[in-house]
């Protein structure tokens, strides 16, 4: 019998905080929480002009096909400089990098200012500001991503995947929001000043960064370094399999290009904003409970089963006819991308070896740029062949379908784990014997 001195621990403590986020990495790298912050930054400025520019190219067209050509005029832009921006992330120091893109990112928010505060703004410079944005998105991206195994322990990169995720997603609600708001009620040139300034506070943080030189006697860029890179990720079914299972879901279920024609369809146009930050909501549900993906070993699950998630809950929004059914949807939606994101991310971070990180990286942004690219394509060309909702819902299950189809073909994605993949303990016996930077 227990005495009153010595009361009985309450059994919700425990499960509790094995929910909460690992702050594990937060703690143990001050660039990564330098990074952090600078990503919430850098996230909230881009917001706004993520915003601005469709809702503008719609308002000079009206044409659901105009807003999804972006996709496409993006799409060469990420896919060139994404894989050139991985050899590069390999050969040169990865803060130069980031510190370069972030101020050309400034430059062109500021043009894109310019155009607006025109008395007729032009079409055709959202679209060259457009694919210069995605050509230095690729260029930044594979830096950015390969840095984290470096400047977290091997044991903490589920954990930072999910504080990254938290960023990433904070920045994502309260961005989109707030930028509905600013576009509506300030009007364009608002946004892209907004951005501007807050790109500017980005490249003041990224000069606090450490130095991230790459390893000794690494070449420099080239199509051979890249094909290198390629030639490694198709040896890796269970890489494959996250490449695939992504670049699947997004181009079949991604429909935020069509979002102000559906909030139109629904009578709700004060709810744009909203359906923007609908997925960011769930998702950020997902990385504020996450502790338990810490004691997870079979990613390979967690990507697929976040994926399907995904296509159903795009599947579901199609089929609802109530703005609040809509926006729980998109939520869901976001949370199984979450999931899906999880898992992809462990599994890169845990098994590419350092010399090939900034490629695979590279091959690491086509598989979830390209994607909603070529999603705004189809969710754009479906929306005025067949009508906005039924653009969602068919979206929604052939990602169900593909998801499916790429599970059975790639069997070695279902069956990953952790504590037994060769790759897995070949690069944490690496960091056990060179401590992280």
């Amino acid at each position: 019998m227990t005495s009153a001195t010595s009361p009985t621990p309450s059994p919700r403590r425990p499960r509790l905080s094995g929910l909460l986020p690992d702050l594990s990495p937060w703690r143990s790298s001050a660039d990564f929480r330098l990074l952090w912050v600078q990503g919430i930054v850098a996230i909230l400025a881009s917001s706004m002009a993520m915003v601005a520019l469709p809702l503008q190219i719609k308002e000079l067209t009206d044409s659901p096909l105009a807003v999804g050509a972006m996709g496409l005029v993006e799409l060469v832009p990420l896919v060139v400089f994404g894989l050139y921006g991985g050899a590069l992330a390999d050969a040169v120091d990865r803060r130069r990098v980031i510190l370069a893109t972030e101020a050309g990112l400034a430059v062109l928010a500021v043009l894109l200012l310019g155009n607006a505060v025109l008395g007729s703004p032009r079409l055709w410079p959202l679209y060259v500001v457009a694919a210069c944005v995605s050509a230095l998105a690729g260029l930044q991206r594979p830096a950015l991503d390969s840095m984290m195994a470096r400047i977290v322990p091997h044991e903490q990169q589920t954990a930072a995947a999910a504080l990254n995720a938290v960023r990433w997603q904070i920045g994502m609600i309260a961005g989109p929001a707030a930028a509905g708001l600013v576009v509506a009620y300030a009007g364009h040139g608002t946004a892209y000043a907004l951005t501007a300034a807050g790109f500017l506070v980005s490249v003041l943080l990224c000069l606090r960064l450490s130095p991230a030189p790459p390893a000794h006697g690494a070449d420099k860029p080239s199509l051979r370094g890249i094909a290198e890179g390629a030639r490694y990720a198709w040896s890796r079914p269970v890489l494959l399999g996250t490449y695939a299972v992504d670049l699947a879901a997004m181009f079949f279920a991604f429909p935020n290009t069509i979002f102000p024609f559906l909030a139109d369809e629904l009578d709700a146009p004060w709810a744009l904003g909203l359906m923007y930050a609908a997925g960011s909501a769930g998702s950020v549900l997902v990385s504020l409970t996450s502790g338990w993906t810490s004691r997870v070993r079979r990613h390979g699950l967690l990507v697929i089963f976040g994926a399907a998630g995904w296509g159903l809950a795009i599947a579901a929004a199609g089929w609802c006819s109530d703005i609040w059914l809509v926006l729980l949807c998109l939520a869901a939606a976001g949370a199984g991308d979450m999931l899906s994101g999880l898992g992809r991310s462990t599994i890169w971070n845990q098994t590419i070896p350092e010399h090939l990180r900034g490629r695979l990286a590279g091959i690491e942004v086509l598989s979830y740029s390209v994607g909603p690219q070529l999603g705004q394509v189809r969710a754009g060309g479906m929306a005025g062949w067949t009508g906005t909702r039924a653009a969602f819902w068919s979206g929604g299950l052939a990602c169900l379908a593909s998801v499916a189809l790429l599970s059975a073909a790639l069997p070695k994605l279902v069956t990953y784990d952790a504590d037994t993949d060769e790759e897995a303990l070949r690069r944490k016996a690496q960091r056990e014997q060179v401590p992280a930077a």
